[in-house]
């Protein structure tokens, strides 16, 4: 995530033990014994949405203000912590970031998996990693953690999901809040559907190679998006192989190229070629040249994400002390949208395996 540049928790170290413990992995009573394991994770703040709800709950009213000042000397200089109002501008702030951290995980397919009022942060940075995932073919309703039957946090619903809470957020703050601030909150967070809109489509028009708005640009990204779930199309690749393709070809040819394997996916959906068509006009309407549309996507678009399976089969190596693969993982991971041969010959960029689509993650994996 750091390396796609989304605000993210790192992780410095990794200690690996010979001691068993047992797990549960998906809570069904299926035990089995893993070697232990500590992991050190870095955050500029580990304060959640969470953190204040259960001081308002409990009605610690002075450690709630003692907390939102200290989380506002120590991380928002932006916000006056002498302003009557400075509880206000905070939670403006975290409104505005909050969205944006959400647009930027739709935008590269990413799906945190437990999104509660506890693991979102207030800094809006990525943390609390565990049932999460990145989708492979692109479906709006991708749920990774295999307890979330009803999908109430897939991809779809996280706009939604981060709306609701900083719903909650605002009620924790009501109660060292007069009356008139108060009435101010609700405003501030109509604000979120907006922010969210508009950062998502200047990431996606990013991903389409477009630095220039236009009122249609909404209705071509929804039906590029569109073709790739009718036709269950990858959505990293189809980003990536279209800034790789040369449109020109593809549009005298109206064939994809069979090494092109996700694009080739949506090449027979009814409305790829007018997609094609469509994008094509905007584009020279943009005034962008094709080998400098390509520079600029494939800047962008990420060749290499961290796809389940190929983190089960370095998860498999290392289980027998092999932790090359691990190794490899980390380093390709680095450089994301970075062509790499040893990450080619490995498939990380090609059609995710068969048995990978029955991969579920849960909050003990």
């Amino acid at each position: 995530m750091f390396h796609l540049g989304i605000p993210t928790s790192r992780a410095a170290t990794l200690v690996v033990s010979d001691d068993l413990v047992v797990r549960d992995q998906f809570y069904n009573g299926n035990l089995r014994t893993e070697r232990a394991a500590v992991v050190l994770r870095l955050a500029p703040s580990w304060f959640r949405i969470g953190s204040l709800e259960i001081l308002a709950k409990n009605k610690e009213l002075e450690l709630l203000q003692q907390l939102l000042d200290f989380v506002i000397k120590n991380h928002f200089p932006q916000v006056d912590i002498k302003d009557k109002d400075r509880y206000l501008a905070l939670y403006s702030t975290i409104v505005s970031q909050t969205a944006q951290l959400v647009a930027q995980w739709q935008s590269v397919g990413f799906t945190h998996g437990v999104c509660n009022t506890d693991n979102f942060s207030l800094l809006s940075v990525t943390i609390d990693y565990g049932p999460f995932g990145f989708m492979d073919e692109y479906n709006p309703r991708f749920v990774p953690n295999t307890s979330d039957d009803e999908g109430r946090y897939s991809y779809e619903n996280q706009p939604d999901v981060g709306y609701f809470n900083l719903e909650k957020l605002g009620d924790a703050l009501k109660p060292v809040l007069k009356r008139s601030q108060v009435k101010q909150l609700q405003n501030i967070l109509k604000g979120y559907e907006r922010i969210y809109k508009d950062k998502f489509m200047e990431l996606f028009r990013r991903k389409l190679g477009l630095l220039t708005i236009d009122e249609d640009d909404e209705n071509l990204a929804a039906v590029f998006l569109k073709i790739m779930e009718d036709t269950k199309a990858d959505f990293t690749m189809s980003f990536r192989e279209l800034g790789e393709i040369d449109l020109r070809e593809i549009l005298n040819t109206k064939e994809v190229p069979k090494k092109y394997w996700a694009l080739t996916s949506m090449a027979d959906h009814e409305w790829f070629w007018n997609w094609v068509d469509k994008y094509k006009i905007r584009l020279k309407q943009e005034g962008i040249d094709e080998a400098t549309r390509q520079i600029l996507m494939n800047k962008t678009n990420p060749r290499y994400i961290l796809r389940n399976w190929m983190a089960q089969e370095a998860i498999e190596r290392a289980n027998s002390n092999d932790f090359s693969g691990v190794q490899e993982l980390l380093r390709v991971l680095e450089h994301p949208t970075d062509w790499e041969p040893e990450a080619e010959r490995a498939g990380y960029a090609s059609r995710p395996p068969d048995w990978s689509k029955s991969l579920k993650v849960s909050c003990s994996s």
